[in-house]
């Protein structure tokens, strides 16, 4: 018979659940850098939350670069995040204007698209499409 935990092992698990997460996101850039500002590193290149050295797909980059308005290149940090809420498990939410401002100019998203309350819920298929385009200019985060 399987052991329901009691009231008491909630912020034992809440604890636990923070560990884990923590872990997870230790792969995540903690310093995201301006687009413009990469650019002009012979490596584009930041560190993860972890400490590990992350490096920026060149190519990727100057896709963009041709794509985005010189504004854009200067207000756009990368990588992009987006972030998966477990309540919503079929979709991850952008919180970045300028993020998806630039999805918009590299034609990703529609223009339509608005952010309502500070996010915009996008499909995991289509992030994960958008992030196979733009390899390392595009991360997922556990919030």
């Amino acid at each position: 018979m399987p052991v329901q935990p009691s009231a008491g092992d909630e912020p034992t698990l809440m604890r636990w659940m923070r560990l884990e997460i923590g872990r997870i996101n230790d792969g995540v850039v903690a310093e995201r850098k301006r687009l413009s500002h990469l650019l002009r590193e012979e490596h584009p290149s930041s560190v993860t939350k972890g400490g590990s050295e992350y490096n920026f797909d060149r190519d990727a980059l100057l896709r963009m670069e041709q794509a985005l308005p010189r504004d854009l290149q200067v207000r756009l940090r990368l990588p992009i995040l987006f972030y998966f809420d477990s309540t919503v498990p079929d979709s991850f939410f952008l919180a970045d204007e300028a993020a998806l401002q630039a999805l918009q100019c590299l034609e990703e998203i529609s223009p339509l698209r608005r952010m309502q309350g500070g996010r915009l819920w996008i499909a995991k298929p289509i992030v994960y499409a958008i992030m196979n385009r733009y390899p390392t200019a595009m991360q997922v985060m556990m919030r």
